[in-house]
C-alpha cells in the first residue's frame, strides 16, 4: 500500500515538471534581450576589451570576436 503511495506521489510530482509549450513565447524574448539584462555595465567597452584580449592573444576565443594578431581589423 505505501509503495503505491509512493509511487503516485512520485507521478504527481515527475508530471508538474512536464511542459507542453515554452514558457516563454517568441514574441517575449525580445523583453529578455533588453541591454539592462547584460552582466557588464558598459557592453561596447567590455565588447572592445574582449576584442584586445584576443588580438594579444593571437587566437579567436568562443566569444564571437572577429580576427587576431595584430589587432588591426
Amino acid at each position: 500500500m505505501t509503495l503505491r503511495l509512493v509511487a503516485i506521489g512520485a507521478l504527481l510530482l515527475l508530471s508538474g515538471c512536464a511542459m507542453p509549450e515554452p514558457w516563454v513565447k517568441p514574441y517575449e524574448r525580445a523583453h529578455l534581450a533588453d541591454p539592462i539584462m547584460s552582466f557588464e555595465r558598459d557592453p561596447v567597452s567590455s565588447a572592445y576589451l574582449n576584442h584586445v584580449y584576443q588580438a594579444r592573444e593571437g587566437a579567436r576565443g568562443a566569444e564571437g570576436g572577429q580576427g587576431g594578431g595584430c589587432g588591426c581589423n
